[in-house]
């Protein structure tokens, strides 16, 4: 029966993965649908290449359970599944020239060597070295070398693409222009993809949703906009962008106590007392003062709910913005670290050393579990 599209593209269901006594992966459950490109983001050793290799067959799961278009492939051989692939090291042919590197996948198709000529050539012309087809891939930089391996991995037109960690041997101007490339394509093709990637831009920029892991679990699966603004877990909140972390405990439910006193939060469900960390991004902190912004926000600050006077103790120019860091008696030993904008701090005449107002807003105060406090 062919796939109608009605069912996730990918199902993947309770899946385990053990090597001797060691879980790499743990009950992990996931609904991918076509046309999506999703990343697995994590630290090294999170799972996140395990998975992509269960999905391939190239490790089979331990238990549990892979569906890909309907079908049930979780004990076919790789050669049985349908699914091209890049690695990290481009696992080119050597002795090969650029255009049977490409031809390699599809001569035991079926096709003519006129289709195959002309399939190598579409494909080399997509990725942008369709004059290089005579070049051997020692002859190529590593971005060429990349693109090659892309333009081989969907030769068949295959219905799953992987790509494990493609761009992280790369430098970052050609990372940052393939990673373009690369979405273009996938969204050209409508192949849905799975990147596997320990760069939390790399993902942000590119999927449609993440996967976060950590310890063989997903913490997380959200679009990029979800995992960065409304993080569930801490972990999740530490490994995606810069987070402020304070020690707190919970107030009643939308407020977070810390130093001598309260202030509003979202809306949580820890009991009054309970040990948290209360977290706020550097961009959400907002500078008080004449007509003060928050970076990349048009909106003027009306109100001085949850502000602080701090005290200016270092500032360090990032280009588009300045990070600040600020200190306050109710941050004991640890500062706060803000992002302002380049306007924001001229209008203020913010200096190291000064002082001036900011304000944590509520709806960009957040509490997690503390650490110490999970048994």
């Amino acid at each position: 029966m062919p796939f109608d599209g009605s069912e996730p593209y990918l199902k993947i269901e309770n899946l385990w993965k053990a090597f001797g006594k060691f879980l790499a992966l743990k009950d992990v459950s996931l609904e991918i649908h076509e046309g999506e490109l999703i990343c697995f983001l994590g630290p090294s050793g999170c799972g996140k290449t395990t998975l992509l290799r269960a999905i391939a067959g190239l490790d089979l799961q331990t238990k549990g359970s892979v569906h890909q278009g309907g079908k049930d492939v979780s004990n076919l051989p790789p050669s049985e599944r349908d699914f091209g692939i890049v690695f990290q090291s481009y696992a080119l042919f050597p002795n090969l020239t650029i255009e049977k590197n490409v031809a390699f996948g599809l001569e035991n198709t079926g096709r003519s060597k006129v289709e195959i000529t002309d399939r190598v050539s579409e494909l080399l012309a997509m990725v942008g070295l369709a004059d290089q087809s005579k070049k051997y891939p020692a002859q190529l930089s590593g971005g060429q070398q990349q693109r090659i391996a892309l333009a081989r991995a969907i030769a068949t037109n295959p219905g799953l693409l992987l790509l494990d960690e493609p761009l992280s041997a790369l430098d970052a101007k050609v990372r940052v222009y393939l990673r373009h490339e690369i979405k273009e394509l996938q969204r050209k093709l409508g192949v849905t993809t799975v990147m596997v990637t320990h760069d939390q831009e790399e993902a942000l920029a590119m999927a449609d949703r993440i996967v976060v892991m950590k310890d063989g679990v997903i913490e997380q699966v959200g679009t990029p906009t979800e995992i960065y603004s409304t993080p569930k877990t801490l972990f999740v909140a530490d490994f995606i962008g810069e987070m402020n972390q304070i020690p707190a405990t919970a107030g009643p439910s939308g407020a977070v106590s810390f130093g001598n006193g309260t202030m509003k939060s979202l809306s949580h469900n820890f009991p009054e007392g309970h040990p948290i960390i209360a977290a706020i991004r550097p961009e959400d902190v907002i500078p008080h003062g004449d007509e003060a912004h928050v970076l990349g926000s048009d909106d003027v600050v009306e109100t001085e709910e949850n502000a602080l006077e701090v005290v200016v103790s270092e500032m360090e120019f990032l280009g588009s913005f300045w990070r600040c860091r600020l200190q306050h008696k109710r941050f004991g030993e640890s500062e706060l670290i803000a992002d302002f904008s380049i306007n924001a701090v001229r209008r203020l005449s913010l200096a190291e050393g000064g002082t001036m107002t900011v304000e944590l807003p509520k709806n960009r105060l957040m509490a997690f579990e503390r650490p110490e406090a999970v048994e």
